[in-house]
């Protein structure tokens, strides 16, 4: 039951009279009339039961891009429905006019497009369905809230798609250039072409030479069907700001590129997203619409409270990469906890894998260490340019224990760590 601004509008009328006359008897006459009629008019209109709905949510999306959502009415009754509707969702959802008016007569079907901006990625319920159902006179109106199962999965927003063609390129440039190629293993023959300057003279080939009366060369291509494993941190390290967005954000844009990177270039990839325990796995990727499958499966993953277990992360490395490929942690480039729990974990890994550390830097730290002309600033200034000493002597640190490491601005990490894999590849060191 709902009361609507006409019931509001008899009450008020109702009053005139007792007013003009305040006796008791009159006061409840018309308190009796305007029951009886809120009471009539209740009962005549159509109940809200008759209606079946459905929803139907479009394809998924990814965050900041519109989706939509469709809502069917069916009126089951033997009755003209006058309703109003309220089809509301989650408030990340970002749903546009939600409530609207609809009169169904029996058996009529009708369907309604709900226009949505989503606001975070994830799996995002519909809520319940309010139906208010109201008579000609509408003073009292039936109303029923009930669920209709429905969700949208918005995906995260790989802004970093635009460098996957150029990245692409510079992987179809390095097949068949010797001069980024290096002999031995880890490459593979591609053809015979002849000598231009510049040419590694290691790869002249003397027989082909011999035949054709002009130097010849080999050509070498990078090995296919290698192993990739990235490692997202979902720690509570990684639920900290960093930019625009958080370390966890960065990380998946990262992964989302190199995994798009390597299974199109014919690697095998494998996304394993753990803290203190492994929260999902996806792989391996292949050429078939990587992106898709791995966005799909970590749209619904956020970090969580908890401390990273890299013991156990390793094994986990291990058990789904048991020989050798390249091993990409991304996670936020904390001094104490690399040193306290992931230095100890790395020597398992190095000895089967080549191992990278992947983290966004912090980007407000350099305009921190810009003005230094009161003394606040210079306090400020200071901390910031220990910050980033500090980081810089991890990343050392960390280079002579023989780790590739790439620290860069949350927007540029994606294609620092996608440069890093091309570069491995063209030496033939994956």
């Amino acid at each position: 039951m709902a009361l609507t601004w006409r019931f509001a509008v008899l009450v008020a009328l109702a009053g005139i009279p007792a007013m003009l006359a305040p006796r008791p008897a009159v006061a409840a006459a018309c308190l009796t009339a305007v029951c009886l009629a809120g009471l009539l008019d209740w009962a005549v209109a159509p109940s809200p039961r008759a209606i079946a709905a459905r929803r139907t949510p479009g394809p998924r999306v990814r965050l900041d891009q519109p989706a939509h959502a469709w809502l069917t009415l069916r009126n089951t009754g033997r009755r003209r429905a006058r309703l109003l509707v309220r089809d509301a969702w989650a408030p990340s959802a970002g749903a546009r006019e939600t409530r609207f008016r609809a009169v169904l007569a029996p058996g009529e079907v009708r369907e309604r497009r709900l226009e949505l901006m989503p606001t975070r990625r994830g799996v995002l319920p519909a809520d319940r369905l309010t139906l208010r159902s109201a008579s000609a006179l509408g003073f009292i109106a039936r109303q029923r809230s009930f669920d209709v199962p429905a969700s949208i999965r918005v995906m995260p927003p790989f802004r970093s798609r635009r460098y996957l063609p150029s990245k692409r390129q510079r992987l179809r440039e390095l097949d068949g250039r010797t001069a980024l190629m290096v002999r031995g293993m880890g490459t593979e023959f591609d053809s015979l072409r002849e000598y231009v300057r510049g040419d590694d003279v290691r790869s002249i080939d003397w027989r082909a030479t011999a035949r054709a009366q002009k130097l010849i060369v080999r050509t070498w291509r990078p090995e296919r069907d290698r192993r990739v494993v990235i490692v997202i941190d979902s720690s509570r390290l990684a639920a900290r700001r960093s930019g625009a967005g958080t370390v966890f954000d960065a990380a998946l844009e990262a992964a989302m590129l190199l995994a798009a990177l390597a299974a199109g270039a014919g690697d095998r990839v494998d996304v394993i997203v753990a803290d203190a325990r492994v929260r999902a796995r996806v792989g391996p990727l292949t050429g078939a619409d990587p992106l898709g499958r791995l966005s799909h499966e970590l749209a619904p993953v956020y970090p969580e409270l908890y401390d990273a277990d890299w013991p156990a992360i390793a094994s986990a490395v291990l058990a789904t990469a048991p020989s050798h490929a390249l091993v990409v942690l991304v996670t936020a480039l904390d001094t104490e906890t690399i040193a306290r729990d992931l230095l100890p974990a790395l020597p398992v890994l190095r000895a089967r894998h080549t191992v990278t550390l992947a983290a966004p830097s912090d980007p407000d730290l350099e305009p921190m260490a810009g003005p230094r002309a009161t003394p606040a600033q210079v306090y400020r200034a200071a901390a910031a340019e220990h910050e980033m000493l500090e980081a810089d002597s991890l990343a050392h640190a960390l280079g002579e224990l023989g780790l590739h490491t790439v620290t860069r601005p949350p927007e540029a990490l994606a294609p620092a760590l996608a440069n890093l894999y091309i570069d491995l590849k063209a030496s033939g060191r994956l």
